[in-house]
């Protein structure tokens, strides 16, 4: 019997440098659960700190194995000064007064903006650990949530397809001003990362060159 030859992808690879463990590890959950659309390979990057996006970002882009490089990341507290970092680097890195503004996927003020969405309508007033802790409480039985590995863990395999879609939906109702508190723009990628039709890709390389 002749062997198979390997399936070759056809679509579009698609990298997130992400901010720290639970922007990866939140990714790599949706990833797996297979709510988006088969034509995009995603490649998810660590990059352990936000101090360290920009370099990860630059070294990404120059690679060229991927069509698209995006980052994930907190804005964290006022006012801003490491994510506003970020996007000045990256802005400078590609010559383009708002580059950051297509490749940046945010959180105000954090990730679990966007992950407390799946079980209910949140608008955090805090990154910080200690006072979002009660509300994770209240959505998810986790007590305590400091972060740690067993409890991301805990969160991350109560995300399931159902209430992914709810959350598809809660997200169409945050602000996607990155100077407002419980604000994201994780509502538009979902859209894109949702549709066949990889034109969005090439609207946004376009924007990087001009």
């Amino acid at each position: 019997m002749a062997n198979k030859l390997p399936q070759i992808f056809m679509g579009s690879k698609i990298c997130i440098i992400c901010e720290g463990d639970e922007e990866f590890e939140y990714l790599e959950r949706l990833i797996s659960l297979d709510v988006w659309s088969k034509k995009y390979c995603f490649q998810l990057e660590n990059a352990e700190g936000n101090g360290n996006i920009p370099a990860r970002y630059q070294d990404k882009f120059q690679n060229g194995s991927y069509d698209l490089v995006l980052v994930f990341c907190d804005t964290d507290k006022k006012p801003y000064e490491q994510y506003v970092d970020i996007k000045r680097k990256i802005n400078e890195f590609h010559g383009v007064e708002n580059a950051a503004n297509h490749v940046v996927i945010y959180g105000n003020p954090c990730t679990m903006q966007i992950i407390t969405l799946h079980w209910d309508d949140v608008v955090l007033g805090s990154h910080k650990k200690k006072k979002n802790a009660p509300i994770i409480f209240n959505l998810t039985g986790i007590e305590g949530y400091k972060g740690r590995a067993d409890q991301r863990q805990k969160l991350f395999a109560r995300i399931t397809k159902e209430n992914y879609q709810e959350m598809q939906e809660r997200i169409k109702f945050l602000p996607s001003d990155d100077t407002v508190e419980g604000s994201t723009n994780f509502g538009k990628f979902i859209e894109y990362f949702s549709t066949d039709d990889s034109k969005w890709i090439q609207i946004i390389n376009k924007a990087l060159e001009e």
